[in-house]
């Protein structure tokens, strides 16, 4: 194997899957770390071209505090800032591409040329536009001595050496291939000789490698990855490791969650599986099962870990499992239609259940948002068609949940273009994410656009579903919010359609329904806008009891009431009550929801605002300082409430200045 010591600014490692790319880059990456030769030390899963974009944003946030919601902008603002610049100290940086795929998604975003700078990129591809003008550094496969050698190390003595040399060179000499059969050998005692026939008759498998894979090492990798499977499938829980291994085809090959493949779909997928092959076993008496435990999904994980089809590491839930995606490619492709399109199905419920309500954990929110999207790229008909399952849609909540309203905004119009196209324009599906792009329109700051967009939804929810279908009512809440909201906003026009819908409201859904306790909590709030401050302090006591009732402590939307009241307090004149109540709300909100819920960061904003009001103008400014900070981390630059809490600073800083004597 060749050892990667790039002099060039940029090494490109090529090599054929399986090979040891990757580890090979790590060791380099290590090596240079721990002998404090880097100052900066960035590693990116570049197997897509949205996934380079978004490791430099990441980067861009982590390494140098630029916080920008377009991630394309924020990409391009951490490769300037690679660029060596005079009289700055130089920077010892290593960026690592790993896994880049397609040539073009390099486009525009290779790192800058530095004499401090590394780029060290892995790839399958041998494109001139990867490697001319870069070192190219070939990663092969091991040689027949070194092959021989391993093989020699990892099974018995017993074996003759002329047959391990034959098998090595049945496998083309992969690493990844001896290793698997080592697996194989090792846990069947089956002869090499046996083992070799076994190979050779396998040759109807469908060719899982990329397309510049040489045509000689196809059929051993493919077939070697077969018997395994087959193996796999034998082992305790029997019948488990193949479906859970279907699964994981069809999710992010660098990070999926444990929890997704041990969720409650996972589990009953891999029953309906177990059924399936103990129904063709006469003798077999065993009761079936609606879902299998989830200690056995767990030993199938560890079953597909023995033979070296998964990497599995239990330490870190989040991101626990990794799959070659080769091997992902030759299981999806023994599927037939009906059984890819069920599987897929299958994943997105899997990923679905693993969602939490809220989000608390942001690397297992963006995991699931990865698997996603990855599930998305080539089962995208299989999920929108014959309906839009909710994962598409839980997927653009997230991110308009986690800051990025921008993200979200341009999610929901790909969307939404997806369900016209495969829909048609009046299912009620497409008429969902018509509704999501209109309020993430708005929630971006385009409050005109999105009551537009609102009307024109409202207008065909009355003629394709009827006046009091509940998403015909929610179209009509969400015209009279965005009209209502804004600094041109009608207050006057939103309360009164608001009292409307509350009637209707009341009568198709009934009073506890949470959607009922929403109206009331909007209607309550535009009348509070209107200068009924009393009468909004009393509704919305009223709503926090209902709320407390229906929902419980904790639930959002209980803490918002709880918001609310407090807010309402301080415009009555009690300031210093509304802070004391803001203060132990956000207790409940960094425990509940976390401390960068975008919900959070509304209540130490009004925390800090009624500091101020009360009489604590430094400690009103110390506090809009720390959340701006915060603020410009979690939200960005350009997020409404960024903006407006950059206002706010203003303000009482410049009020703590006044008390003060102090000039800014």
């Amino acid at each position: 194997m060749a050892v990667v010591t790039p002099v060039a600014s940029v090494g490109v490692v090529v090599g054929m899957g399986g090979v040891g790319k990757t580890q090979l880059a790590a060791h380099y990456a290590r090596s240079l770390w721990r002998s404090v030769q880097l100052d900066v030390l960035v590693w990116i899963t570049a197997a897509t071209g949205g996934a380079v974009v978004e490791g430099y944003a990441a980067a861009a946030a982590e390494i140098v505090g630029i916080d920008e919601i377009d991630p394309a902008r924020a990409a391009a603002m951490f490769l300037a800032w690679l660029e060596p610049k005079a009289g700055q100290k130089p920077c010892r940086w290593l960026v690592v591409l790993d896994d880049v795929s397609d040539p073009a998604d390099m486009d525009g975003w290779w790192p800058p040329a530095s004499p401090t700078g590394r780029v060290l990129v892995t790839t399958r591809r041998q494109d001139a536009a990867l490697t001319t003008g870069r070192r190219h550094i070939p990663v092969g496969v091991f040689t027949p001595g070194e092959s021989l050698a391993y093989l020699t190390h990892a099974l018995p003595p017993s074996e003759a050496p002329a047959q391990l040399a034959a098998l090595a060179q049945d496998l083309g000499h992969l690493p990844l291939a001896l290793s698997q059969a080592a697996a194989y050998l090792t846990d069947t005692t089956t002869p090499v000789a046996e083992y070799r026939q076994l190979l050779r008759s396998r040759t109807q498998l469908c060719d899982a490698a990329p397309d510049k894979l040489p045509d000689g090492q196809r059929l051993a990798v493919a077939a070697t990855w077969s018997l395994s499977i087959e193996h796999a499938a034998r082992l305790r829980p029997p019948d488990l490791a193949r479906p859970l291994l279907q699964l994981a085809a069809f999710l992010d090959p660098n990070a999926i969650p444990e929890a997704v493949l041990t969720s409650r779909p996972a589990r009953a997928y891999l029953a309906g599986h177990r059924s399936r092959a103990r129904a063709t076993d006469a003798t077999d008496e065993s009761p079936e099962q609606p879902e299998v435990p989830e200690h056995e999904a767990r030993l199938a994980l560890s079953t597909l870990r023995r033979l070296s089809l998964i990497q599995h590491d239990p330490t870190t839930p989040q991101t626990a499992v990794r799959v070659h995606q080769l091997l992902q490619r030759a299981v999806r492709d023994t599927l037939t239609p009906d059984q890819f399109d069920e599987t897929a199905r299958t994943a997105a419920d899997a990923l679905l259940a693993a969602w939490p309500d809220v989000e608390t954990d942001t690397v297992l929110a963006q995991a699931l948002r990865a698997n996603t999207a990855v599930l998305t790229d080539f089962a995208e008909a299989a999920l929108v068609h014959p309906d839009a399952h909710s994962l598409l849609y839980r997927t653009g909540r997230s991110l308009g949940e986690a800051g990025q309203v921008s993200a979200a905004r341009q999610y929901f119009d790909r969307l939404t273009s997806a369900a016209m196209a495969r829909l048609g324009p009046d299912h009620p599906d497409t008429l969902t994410a018509r509704h999501y792009l209109a309020y993430w329109q708005g929630e971006a700051g385009d409050v005109v656009g999105a009551a537009s967009s609102t009307a024109e939804l409202l207008a065909d929810r009355l003629r394709v579903l009827g006046p009091d279908h509940p998403d015909t009512l929610t179209a009509r809440h969400y015209l009279a919010y965005w009209r209502g909201a804004g600094a041109a906003g009608d207050v006057a026009g939103a309360a009164a359609a608001l009292a409307e819908l509350l009637a209707d409201r009341l009568r198709v859904l009934g009073p506890d329904h949470p959607d009922t306790l929403t109206t009331r909590a909007d209607l309550t709030f535009w009348r509070g806008r209107l200068g009924d401050l009393p009468g909004a302090a009393t509704g919305t006591g009223e709503l926090l009891a209902d709320r407390l009732r229906v929902l419980g402590p904790d639930h959002p939307d209980t803490l918002l009431a709880r918001h609310n009241l407090a807010y309402w307090r301080g415009k009555s004149g009690d300031t210093a009550g509304a802070a004391t109540a803001f203060a132990e709300l956000l207790a409940d909100f960094l425990r509940v929801l976390g401390p960068d819920h975008p919900s959070t960061l509304l209540a130490r904003h009004n925390l800090a605002n009624w500091r101020g009001e009360a009489g604590d103008a430094a400690g009103a400014a110390t506090a809009f300082a720390e959340l701006l900070a915060d603020s410009l981390r979690v939200l960005g630059p350009h997020h409404p409430a960024t903006l407006v809490t950059q206002e706010y600073f203003a303000h009482w800083r410049g009020q703590a200045d006044g008390a003060s004597g102090g000039v800014r």
